[in-house]
């Protein structure tokens, strides 16, 4: 984080294309928008900007007081998903004797364009702005050559008309941009495609992330991007095989049909309150095993071979993904610490409804268990593997 000399020296400069001052403390929409246009770092500055609560237009402090509550509303605007791809940023307070300061650090992003609730805003020397289409062609090109996730990577060998067209444009592309800027667009698919990370204009062909969201075979391109589902007999896998499935497919179809093979699997019971009252419990509650199937679908490595494993025995269900823990996360700090193996997945699922609040799926999961009676969930975190291990309601 910026030190504070430094800081009054930014809050100063009036003519900085790199500090946006105000003195609103509930102007959430700015805020986002502000962090969003830091992020895409248009004028390719490479160093952070900074968003400041507590100054005025004109360099001056406001005489604000800083509470905590301000500081925690500041730093869920990472989360909260409505910013993608996630952006990278601090939050902290300042005391200066004209008053104090929240100050949002925001680090330029390796995945530009980045969005605010489908738009794309940028810095225009001290204004922001929302980007037109030949600024956001400079950000999609700025992407390309720092691309360094495997999901942003290009699929070589691979063309556009390995994926459903219909899929992006109906399914994706009006969740995604906002109507309005849909409305004035005029570009093609290639373009639109890359604006969203899912394309390599300079290649001619689309990204892992492509193929694996609209692709019309993803397992042609990536044999691992599959699921395999064994229902069990029993508790050990030489038991005999009720039922088994292979979900493969783009990622809208994998994801929906997850979501309806755990439901059909599911069993209720009644449990006994008294004489007169029982209630029905499931043997597993479906937002558990969906929050971690979901979080082994979104950071598995997708460069394995291997599948995601979904084994369902009679006394526990197993989540096994291929990919260890990643980036800033430990075996100390799972799951308060995440850091996205596949960002641009991360921003799809949420985009499409999957995910709800980034970095809450595996404490979801242990609060739904909890509250049905079910032992918490036990992570295996090896170095080429994830293993979630879910015990039945006894």
């Amino acid at each position: 984080m910026i030190s504070a000399e430094a800081l009054l020296g930014y809050i100063a400069d009036t003519e900085s294309d790199n500090i946006e001052r105000t003195v609103s403390t509930t102007n959430t929409d700015k805020f986002a928008e502000a962090i969003t246009a830091f992020a895409n770092d248009l004028p390719g500055n490479r160093v952070p900007g900074y968003l400041v609560i507590g100054a005025t237009d004109n360099g001056r402090l406001s005489g604000l007081r800083v509470t905590d509550e301000l500081l925690l509303n500041l730093a869920a605007l990472r989360s909260d998903g409505n910013i993608q791809p996630l952006p990278l940023m601090n939050v902290q307070k300042f005391i200066f004797q004209g008053g104090d300061v929240a100050v949002v650090e925001v680090h330029p992003s390796d995945l530009p364009p980045v969005r605010y609730k489908g738009r794309t805003y940028i810095r225009i020397g001290p204004r922001r702005a929302v980007a037109s289409e030949h600024e956001e062609s400079i950000l999609t090109a700025k992407r390309i050559a720092k691309a360094r996730t495997f999901d942003a990577l290009p699929c070589l060998g691979s063309g556009i008309d390995v994926l459903s067209v219909e899929l992006f444009r109906i399914n994706y592309l009006p969740l995604a941009v906002a109507a309005d800027v849909l409305e004035e667009n005029h570009r093609d698919l290639s373009t639109q495609l890359a604006s969203l990370r899912f394309y390599d204009s300079n290649l001619r062909c689309p990204t892992n992330a492509g193929i694996l969201l609209f692709g019309k075979n993803p397992l042609n391109w990536l044999p691992g991007a599959y699921i395999q589902f064994l229902r069990i007999d029993g508790t050990k896998l030489s038991d005999d095989v009720l039922s088994e499935k292979q979900i493969s497919g783009d990622l809208l179809t994998v994801l929906r049909e997850l979501d309806s093979l755990v439901e059909l699997h599911l069993q209720q019971r009644p449990v006994h309150q008294s004489t007169l009252r029982e209630e029905i419990y499931s043997d597993y509650p479906a937002v558990a095993l969906r929050e971690l199937l979901m979080n082994a679908v979104l950071h598995r490595s997708y460069e394995s071979t291997g599948s995601i494993r979904l084994y369902w025995f009679s006394d526990r269900v197993e989540i096994q993904n291929p990919g260890g823990l990643y980036g800033e996360a430990s075996r100390e700090n799972f799951p308060q610490q995440n850091s996205y193996r596949n960002p641009i997945l991360a921003e799809a699922m949420k985009t499409l409804g999957f995910v709800n609040r980034f970095g809450r799926g595996v404490v979801r999961a242990q609060a739904a268990l909890e509250k049905n009676g079910n032992p918490p969930a036990e992570f295996t975190l090896d170095l080429n593997y994830t293993l979630a291990l879910v015990r039945k309601r006894q």
